[in-house]
């Protein structure tokens, strides 16, 4: 068997949580209760939130950007990890799946520390920049529509600052990228195809460095290179 394949064998993803996720009260009870909701696919698993609570501390994130909210396990996991002067900007459309999210924030303390807008994510990306905060945050994390992929990942290298990190979910739309069968029409053929075009441009983009790796449903990590 090749490294590659070891996603395949049976029972090796409960072998990582068992081995790895360390989980607190508060996120689990958030992620269980999100799980009732029949849109709970959208919620990310608990391994890719360590993930990515352990790399805004690798990369001393006190400014990050989330694109796409949901009920706030991804903001409260990125959140958590940075210190107490840091700043998040959220981004989402929905006042009912938030309101979730700003009841555990309040409860974990980090509500003080998360900027919620509730607008299109374009329009709040934009505002930032009309700001002239260019080059001021360390983290973005983008799971929001996939047809707008694109123009939040450019909207987010702009508003990224060099050695800084993107973090793009559902890169691998369930197998849909290769075969778009696999789901029997839960996402539009649109979505499926703005997903593989972004996948290629990034793979092509020399102005970062990549990484795709086969978590979750895929999650593409993006570093702004500093020259």
């Amino acid at each position: 068997m090749e490294k590659g394949n070891l996603s395949q064998v049976k029972n090796i993803r409960q072998y990582v949580l068992d081995n790895s996720l360390r989980e607190s009260d508060i996120l689990n009870r958030l992620r269980l209760e999100t799980a009732k909701d029949s849109l709970s696919i959208m919620q990310i698993p608990p391994e890719q939130g360590q993930l990515m609570a352990l790399l805004v501390k690798l990369i001393g994130a006190k400014r990050t950007i989330e694109i796409g909210v949901y009920t706030g396990y991804s903001t409260l996991c990125v959140s958590q990890a940075m210190p107490d002067d840091s700043y998040t900007v959220a981004c989402d459309v929905s006042e009912q799946w938030t309101k979730i999210a700003k009841k555990y924030w309040k409860e974990a303390g980090v509500d003080k520390k998360i900027d919620l807008r509730i607008a299109p994510a374009s329009e709040t990306l934009q505002s930032l920049i009309d700001a002239g905060q260019n080059e001021s945050y360390d983290f973005v994390f983008i799971d929001a529509d996939k047809e707008k992929y694109d123009e939040y990942y450019e909207l987010s290298l702009k508003l990224l600052r060099k050695g800084g990190l993107i973090a793009i979910d559902n890169v691998l739309l369930f197998g849909s990228v290769i075969d778009s069968s696999l789901l029997d029409g839960a996402f539009p053929e649109s979505s499926i195809q703005a997903m593989r075009t972004l996948n290629v441009k990034i793979r092509d983009d020399d102005r970062v460095d990549i990484s795709m790796l086969q978590i979750a449903d895929g999650i593409t990590l993006v570093r702004k290179k500093e020259a």
